[in-house]
């Protein structure tokens, strides 16, 4: 039973509140402990002292405590809803639920109860929950706006569309007189109920409702793209073409306001004249707008392509525009376009100009001599135009950027483009150094600093990008540029430092890395806790609902994706080579390397057990000298910084079941990025180790939607196919019910030769065909043909650099005796390439 306090103490309890709620911990506490003098097992008083040691760091303790208050008094809601406080801090929102709804029962008046269940219910996706908490406090508080969008918004999020709509009507019913014009909060509520109405399929009502609750919105350019949306799908061109009219005349720069008029104007795609002279109309009455002149590009063929294609490029050219190539090079997807504007530059290198205009180009003299920026911007166009994959002849690329740059040394996308080029020639390093020269070039830009910092951890310069990255960053905080670059969420430099460490094998520091931006993504979906009750409180719904609906798609991201799928690759080296775990694994005792395949298991085990000893040490003396440091240098009062007690991720390697772990990243990768190949190939590969054969399925499956002649899954087939029938398991009769993913019909080595066949010009497909024969039959390594075939892959019209790196990774795996006539012929081939390491990830 809860002890009963006196008036004194009771204003003592009232004072530990609001010591709490202003954040007074210490004085807080304070008046805690003088009322559990007196009251020892006060459950309410000892619950608050625990909300208070907890917001000091000590949640263990708090947790101790607040058990113990719910032991004393555990009919009391202020227990139960603390102890709610606390799972809530820990992030475990199911336990956090479950005593806030135990709260709510034994004070069901509670609106603060009532609206912490509330957040933690829309935060967790739990919409029918959330539609009763809602109602509730609707009911406690009708007069309040947010409680009345906060019920429509439940609603909606659950697909009861028609009761959201209801639900917003019957509030506007309640309303004695319209709110004022200024009012934003209803000029969204008006456009948030119009979203609802069309998402239930009802244009007409919607336009009616646009014309009749909408005519003085504060949004109006919403209003006239909903309202000529509607009369688009309702039939009545004529009005919605005369509406995107003047949308383009507010901006003529949207491209998909061209498409909707083209629509509007019932334009036969075929009938190239018509459309034509539409983009002609807009394109003369705004002159510096890109889209009117652009779009035409696409759908215009022949002469008529050739002559609006000069016309573009003169004009994009003569203003010396370094977007133009990025604008062009989608019409390369068309053989006969991608020819037109080769031809069209290149001609522009004979004509001796310098045009101050578009309409005059030629026959005029150079100012002063000096050259003008038509001629720059053509040079620099054809290194682009060969320096893509569509049109690459990097051989041609360079001379082109050579020519630009004795024009103009001083231009960083020059020496930028130039960096590019020999980045796909395969000198990284090389490469590196150029991005390097362009960031000198202009250091106060933030773009090439960044751009040049990319380039060094593509080379494994880490230690120099950080450097270069810290030009840019607040390098006084705690744990330096890095500490920085981690505060601000620089996702893209952490997983590319991360995919540097991976490829070095140092996968401590890899997994740190892919931890990182791991963390990155969960701290964004706790992010939108907040802003759950601040939308509300600010009246912008339709934001808000955008929000919601991007967090639910939240990992499905690039960034997500490659940090995931890195953690799974450094987690699966992990498990077949456990020796990486091991920082020291590469060296002997006097920091030379040894090779640890050349022991055997007893030798190999005592080289692991020694170099673990001599990390011990290392790590014991370099803990010893940071608390030496860190002595020496106090932390001023009221300044607290975080240490990372673990920067090398040791922790994180000297795991003992690494297949385990990596299910943290492998979940969501499979969940949120189901279309991604290489997300069900990393897939395959974890659940073969752990014989999850029905797991494994999956995954081929899946891929084969996506790609069915992918070389990687082609692999994975055989291997399959191979595992499954040699090795059963617990799944096999469960396999055995579904559909065979070789044909029952032909055996594998029938399939693999079938595969190898219909591609006969791929490298990928071939080396993909050859590494399947040699797991099917072992015996076939020394057999000339595979020798034959394999260096023929060198001949290939289409071969390209990677093909060759990939393929001189596969021999040197299964130590084939012809590795090293390949590799030099190779060499041969690709003379600028770099060959110290493997294949990189050569995206720009």
């Amino acid at each position: 039973m809860p002890q009963p306090l006196t008036s004194k103490e009771s204003s003592l309890f009232r004072q530990v509140i609001k010591f709490y709620e202003s954040k007074q911990n210490k004085k807080g506490l304070k008046a805690a402990e003088q009322i559990l003098r007196k009251n020892p097992n006060h459950g309410d008083t000892l619950a608050m002292k625990a909300l208070i040691i907890n917001a000091q760091g000590k949640t263990e303790e708090a947790f101790i405590l607040s058990k113990e208050a719910l032991k004393n008094d555990m009919k009391s809601h202020v227990c139960w809803h603390v102890y709610g406080l606390l799972y809530r801090h820990i992030k475990n929102f199911e336990e956090a639920i479950k005593a806030y709804k135990f709260a709510l029962k034994l004070e069901p008046e509670s609106q603060q109860i009532q609206r912490d269940l509330a957040l933690l219910q829309i935060q967790m996706r739990d919409y029918q929950g959330y539609m009763a908490s809602r109602t509730s406090m609707l009911k406690a508080r009708p007069h309040l706006r947010q409680n009345w969008t906060a019920l429509a918004i439940a609603h909606h999020l659950g697909g009861n569309l028609s009761e959201a709509e209801s639900v917003l009507s019957t509030y506007e019913d309640t309303l004695k007189s319209p709110p004022p014009k200024t009012d934003v909060e209803h000029s969204e509520a008006v456009l948030y109920k119009n979203t609802i109405i069309a998402e239930q399929g009802n244009f007409e009502k919607a336009l009616d409702h646009l014309d009749a609750a909408a005519k003085h919105n504060l949004d109006r350019v919403a209003v006239m793209e909903m309202k000529a949306e509607y009369l688009l799908k309702l039939g009545r061109k004529k009005e919605s073409a005369k509406l995107y009219r003047a949308l383009i005349d507010r901006n003529s720069d949207r491209r998909s306001y061209y498409q909707s008029l083209e629509e509007a104007l019932e334009l036969d795609p075929d009938d190239k004249k018509a459309r034509k002279a539409i983009y002609e109309e807009y394109a003369k009455k705004n002159p510096r707008s890109d889209a009117p002149r652009w779009i035409p590009l696409g759908f215009l063929e022949g002469d008529e392509f050739k002559e609006a294609a000069d016309i573009y490029l003169r004009q994009m050219l003569t203003k010396g525009v370094p977007s133009t190539f990025a604008n062009v090079k989608a019409l390369y997807l068309n053989e006969s376009k991608k020819e037109i504007i080769r031809d069209l530059v290149t001609s522009y290198t004979l004509e001796d100009i310098t045009p101050d205009d578009v309409s005059s180009t030629k026959g005029q003299d150079k100012p002063n001599g000096h050259p003008s920026k038509f001629e720059h911007s053509v040079q620099y166009f054809l290194a682009q135009h060969y320096n893509y994959f569509r049109s690459r002849n990097l051989a041609q690329a360079l001379v082109h950027i050579d020519r630009a740059l004795a024009l103009s040394p001083e231009s960083v996308d020059y020496h930028m483009t130039k960096a590019r080029i020999w980045k796909h020639y395969g000198d990284l390093a090389q490469a590196a150094e150029l991005m390097e020269h362009a960031r000198t070039v202009d250091e106060r830009d933030r773009y090439i600093n960044t751009k040049a910092a990319k380039y060094q951890l593509r080379a494994d310069e880490n230690e120099k990008a950080l450097q270069t990255m810290s030009k840019f960053t607040r390098n006084e905080t705690a744990g330096g540029p890095l500490g920085d670059l981690h505060d601000m969420q620089c996702l893209w430099y952490i997983n590319e430092d991360g995919q540097s460490y991976l490829r070095q094998e140092k996968l401590g520091l890899a997994l740190k890395r892919f931890t990182a931006v791991f963390d990155i993504y969960e701290q964004w979906q706790e992010d939108q806790f907040d802003f759950h009750n601040f939308s509300l409180r600010k009246g912008q719904i339709r934001a808000y609902i955008q929000m919601i609906r991007w967090e639910d798609r939240l990992r499905n991201d690039q960034f997500f994706s490659r940090s995931a799928i890195g953690a799974a690759k450094a987690y699966i080296l992990l498990h077949d080579k456990p020796e990486l775990a091991s920082e020291n694994h590469k060296n002997d005792v006097n920091g030379q390397p040894k090779d640890l395949d050349g022991l055997d298991g007893v030798e190999k085990k005592k080289a692991l057990k020694k170099a673990r000893k001599e990390q011990q040490k290392q790590e014991k003396a370099e803990a010893d000298k940071k608390a030496e440091k860190k002595a020496s240098k106090p932390v001023p009062e009221g300044e607290t910084k975080k240490e990372d007690v673990d920067p090398k991720g040791l922790k994180l390697v000297q795991t003992s079941e690494p297949l385990v772990d990596v299910m943290k990243f492998l979940g969501p990768l499979l969940e949120f990025n189901s279309s991604n190949i290489e997300a069900q190939a990393i897939g395959f590969e974890v659940f073969l180790r752990r014989k999850k054969y029905l797991l494994c399925y999956r995954c081929i499956v899946a891929a084969k939607k996506i790609d069915p002649e992918d070389p990687t899954l082609h692999k994975q087939i055989i291997r399959f196919h191979l595992a499954t029938n040699t090795s059963p398991s617990p799944s096999t009769p469960f396999l055995d019910k579904l559909a065979p993913i070789i044909p029952t019909e032909i055996t594998s080595t029938e399939y693999n030769t079938a595969f190898r066949d219909a591609h006969p010009t791929s490298a990928p497909h071939i080396i993909a065909a050859l590494a399947s024969g040699l797991i099917l039959d072992p015996s076939t390594a020394k057999s000339p043909d595979v020798e034959k075939e394999t260096l023929q892959i060198l001949d290939l019209p289409e071969v390209r650099l990677e093909d060759a790196r990939s393929t001189i990774k596969w021999l040197k795996e299964e130590n084939l005796g012809f590795k090293d006539e390949f590799e030099r012929r190779a060499r041969h081939k690709w003379k600028e390439a770099a060959w110290g390491g493997e294949k990189r990830d050569e995206d720009s």
